[in-house]
């Protein structure tokens, strides 16, 4: 059985790449993967205010529960059954760094995912877990 990691954030592309994987290795074993960016806190003047990070991170979880149970509704549209992780760190390192750690054989992810100022920011995330990855990724348009 071969184990694939999913990264999504929400956007579309997110959703495509997770039906793209559900498509293509419903037989096997599909993680899906959201990470929590603690330096997108940083990009607000509420950043600042004592106790934000606390709020800030319990409603990044929340988000990501929200996000689990949506492609949770599309997997079962195939009959699989997702499983869910929730990381925090930078995301390109930290999706790249969960798949060697957890030994899944194959990333596929969104060409990109959120945009605005992280996007310009951090760059491609879809790019740098190509350049970084040990393991075949896929990148779905």
């Amino acid at each position: 059985m071969t184990r694939i990691l999913v990264p999504i954030d929400g956007s579309e592309q997110s959703d495509d790449a997770l039906e793209y994987a559900l498509e293509e290795f419903q037989s096997d074993d599909i993680t899906i993967i959201n990470v929590i960016d603690p330096i997108e806190a940083g990009y607000t003047a509420q950043a600042t205010v004592p106790g934000y990070s606390e709020e800030w991170y319990e409603q990044a979880e929340e988000e990501a529960e929200t996000l689990f149970e949506e492609a949770q509704d599309i997997a079962d549209e195939y009959g699989v059954t997702l499983d869910t992780v929730t990381e925090v760190g930078r995301p390109s390192r930290t999706i790249v760094d969960y798949a060697d750690d957890n030994d899944y054989d194959h990333i596929i992810m969104g060409s990109h995912g959120r945009s605005g100022v992280t996007r310009v920011l951090l760059g491609s995330v879809a790019e740098s877990v190509v350049r970084r990855s040990t393991v075949p990724v896929t990148i779905v348009r």
